[in-house]
């Protein structure tokens, strides 16, 4: 890669950051790193028990101090958590130095994604139009992505090969 040092990929909760990083990383034979795994095992417990246990304002502080170790690699398909973008210092660096994908799917897609799984503190106790809310609040944070992705009528294939192809006249 000339210029921009990883691949980072963001969006909301359920736009599928993680599958589609770890596919585009495997096809270019590149590290993968989630963010949220990454701060799972480090600390051995869920997103949704740290929150739970510490909450959010540890959770944010942790996912920057990670967040900021990993962009120091290079040469790695990075997938940052839903919230990760939006704080400044997160961003500043991705846009920066990586060449970052926002997976921007259409609301009621994330919508039924995001309230299929009970593994989202934020969304737990959401109503649909909190969510929406918070997705339209995110969207505008996401759209300083160096790319968006619409992945509304796209196969994962697709989604991928388009990153690929992206990535690839960079």
């Amino acid at each position: 890669m000339k210029l921009k040092e990883n691949l980072v990929f963001l969006g909301m909760m359920g736009s599928g950051k993680s599958s589609i990083g770890s596919l585009v990383a495997k096809k270019l034979k590149l590290n993968f790193v989630d963010i949220d795994k990454e701060i799972e095992n480090n600390l051995n417990l869920t997103i949704k028990k740290i929150f739970e246990i510490k909450g959010e304002d540890y959770f944010r502080k942790t996912e920057e101090q990670t967040t900021l170790k990993k962009l120091k690699l290079t040469s790695t398909v990075i997938s940052l958590g839903g919230g990760a973008f939006t704080n400044t210092n997160i961003r500043k660096e991705v846009l920066k130095n990586h060449l970052s994908f926002w997976l921007n799917w259409n609301n009621d897609i994330l919508l039924n994604r995001i309230k299929n799984s009970k593994k989202r503190p934020i969304a737990i106790s959401a109503t649909d139009a909190e969510l929406i809310d918070l997705i339209k609040k995110r969207s505008n944070i996401y759209s300083k992505a160096l790319y968006e992705i619409k992945c509304d009528n796209l196969t994962k294939g697709e989604i991928v090969n388009k990153i690929i192809e992206i990535y690839e006249t960079n």
